[in-house]
């Protein structure tokens, strides 16, 4: 028999979030729930993430902070290249016009990402207040996006969140086949040549682990992101010659 959880601390403005270690667990409708309230500022936000803390929330509620254990995290050498994705990225990589940017259109990212409801939901958590709130991280240097362009238009991507080389991934979207899963081969390629060693996916759902996205018990997953937050800050820009970080698996185009 389930026991009920107990009560939900209620976080003021600038308030210090309580040990993730108090999060709800074993509790089936939220695990991982740490806290209500607070505020979606970038200090907080900042805060939020070095300790491991992520915002979901939907309309009509208050902010909502978790930390789930297990954590869902993609170990970018653990990357899975299916055979379809593969011929995708060749062609892509081949075909003129079609080009890998980051952080050219982050505004229209997360409006897309907005309007895309996550795996499993019939609605968006992507609230108008979140979208603010990252569009803020973002001018701060906290959040990118990236994306994938087709003939000047922008096709899919994905936006997250890094402090130094700790990145968070939050949400993505497509309007054309793969066009999200090449933004994220791309991340990944990024994260490859610049040392970063996991994205942090949060919750467990089965396109990521298709990909190769594994859950750690959260101690774990928390002391990569201490050690990845001391490391250098990587230069937030995509260069094609960062697809090589896959030519185990990716042919090289013709």
């Amino acid at each position: 028999m389930q026991t009920s959880p107990p009560p939900l601390p209620w976080l003021e403005p600038g308030d210090d979030f309580p040990p993730v270690t108090q999060a709800w667990e074993g509790h089936s409708e939220a695990p991982g729930l740490l806290a209500a309230g607070g505020q979606l500022d970038v200090p907080t936000l900042c805060k939020a993430y070095a300790e491991g803390i992520f915002p979901w929330f939907s309309a009509g509620q208050p902010i909502l902070w978790w930390s789930p254990d297990p954590r869902m995290v993609l170990d970018v050498a653990k990357f899975r290249l299916h055979r379809s994705l593969r011929k995708t990225l060749q062609k892509f990589r081949a075909t003129p016009g079609c080009e890998v940017r980051i952080d050219t259109a982050f505004d229209q990212v997360i409006q897309a990402c907005s309007s895309s409801p996550r795996e499993g939901q019939s609605g968006t958590w992507i609230v108008p207040a979140m979208v603010q709130a990252y569009r803020a991280l973002h001018r701060a240097g906290f959040a990118h996006s990236v994306e994938t362009w087709v003939d000047g238009r922008l096709v899919g991507g994905l936006y997250c969140v890094a402090l130094g080389q700790a990145v968070f991934g939050e949400s993505m979207f497509a309007r054309a086949t793969d066009a999200s899963k090449i933004a994220l081969a791309a991340l990944v390629c990024f994260c490859r040549q610049h040392g970063i060693r996991q994205i942090d996916c949060q919750q467990n759902t089965r396109h990521l682990s298709s990909l190769g996205a594994q859950e750690v018990p959260r101690a774990s997953f928390l002391a990569e992101v201490r050690r990845a937050r001391q490391a250098p800050l990587p230069l937030w820009h995509f260069e094609p010659l960062y697809w090589k970080q896959l030519t185990a698996t990716l042919s090289e185009p013709t």
